[in-house]
């Protein structure tokens, strides 16, 4: 997973609300079989995380939004912290262990007196 350079986020953007301590955001696409497995992927570390929530975003319906962020392909991954600021970025399916660890990183990166 790759850095982003703080690009921020918000509930406008995504559609729903953002996580307490970090939000998942997948884009997908209806035929994308690798999105199905990242759905059940991010969804289970969401679930393992107090705070954090897994929004998933249809590329197709959302082309301005695509085109901003530079997403070539899905699925795209992006962890955002708890202000909405991307983190961490991956295309292609992401390993579990992978997310926990961006995840991981989002959570300390946004802790009081992180720096």
């Amino acid at each position: 997973m790759s850095d982003d350079g703080g690009r921020r986020l918000g509930e406008a953007e995504l559609g729903a609300g953002l996580g307490r301590r970090a939000t998942l955001v997948q884009f997908s696409s209806a035929f994308c079989q690798p999105c199905r497995a990242t759905r059940r992927t991010l969804a289970e570390v969401a679930a393992m995380v107090d705070g954090v929530v897994h929004v998933e975003i249809d590329a197709e319906e959302r082309l301005v939004l695509v085109r901003e962020l530079g997403i070539e392909r899905t699925p795209t991954v992006l962890v955002l912290d708890a202000a909405g600021r991307i983190v961490r970025r991956a295309a292609g399916q992401p390993r579990r262990a992978d997310v926990i660890a961006a995840l991981g990183q989002a959570v300390r990166d946004a802790a009081p007196g992180a720096q």
